[in-house]
């Protein structure tokens, strides 16, 4: 799947295997976030070897829990597990977490009211298939694909449902703080599930030369 993905025109790039790499400064990672800003979510902690079960125990669960989980979604990014805080628009896919260029950086919340700004979808003209091609050379294909569309939920136009639906991809939409604890959730369920999170505040990735 490796060699597939790296042929995709849009520019994905795979940071599981480099998570603490130097190339991301301090300033754009932050290792701690204000706890007054934090939302906590469900998380699955590592078990030990000689783990017995006890009364309370999730046979759901598999033994291994899943690579990548989020701790917390706050103003200052999506917080994972191993306390790694991401920025910008992310993919969690086969248990790797790649960096999403769209348009933006996501959709920004209007002064006051907490609403996103645009209405309808005249916000999503510079969305196209591309946004969606790590998707199309990905196999084995996810089973269901969480959209979080930032601080709130947003409404996706009918082409990109279709678009998803056509490559056998179940799409569920909702806020970026419910999406992310449902895919811990059926991730550690064993489910084949992937998630597209954008930042509750829009945040664009910065492009390298040559990518």
């Amino acid at each position: 799947m490796s060699t597939t993905l790296r042929s995709c025109t849009l520019s994905f790039v795979d940071i599981s295997r480099q998570l603490r790499a130097s190339s991301f400064s301090s300033r754009a990672l932050p290792t701690s976030i204000p706890r007054s800003y934090t939302h906590k979510l469900h998380t699955s902690t590592a078990r030990r070897g000689d783990y017995r079960p006890t009364t309370l125990t999730n046979i759901l669960a598999s033994e291994v829990p899943p690579p990548v989980q989020v701790l917390s979604v706050s103003n200052a990014g999506i917080k994972l597990a191993d306390g790694l805080v991401l920025t910008g628009p992310v993919v969690f896919l086969e248990g790797k977490v790649y960096l999403w260029d769209v348009p933006n950086g996501g959709f920004t919340p209007a002064p006051g009211n907490g609403r996103q700004t645009g209405t309808g979808v005249e916000k999503w003209d510079q969305w196209s298939k591309e946004h969606w091609s790590i998707f199309e050379v990905v196999v084995p294909k996810p089973e269901i694909l969480l959209f979080g569309t930032g601080a709130r939920m947003e409404f996706v136009p009918p082409r990109i449902r279709a678009h998803l639906k056509e490559l056998g991809i179940q799409l569920d939409v909702m806020d970026t703080k419910n999406a992310s604890s449902t895919y811990n959730l059926l991730s550690e369920e064993g489910r084949r599930v992937a998630a597209a999170l954008l930042p509750l505040e829009p945040k664009t990735w910065a492009k390298k030369q040559g990518f």
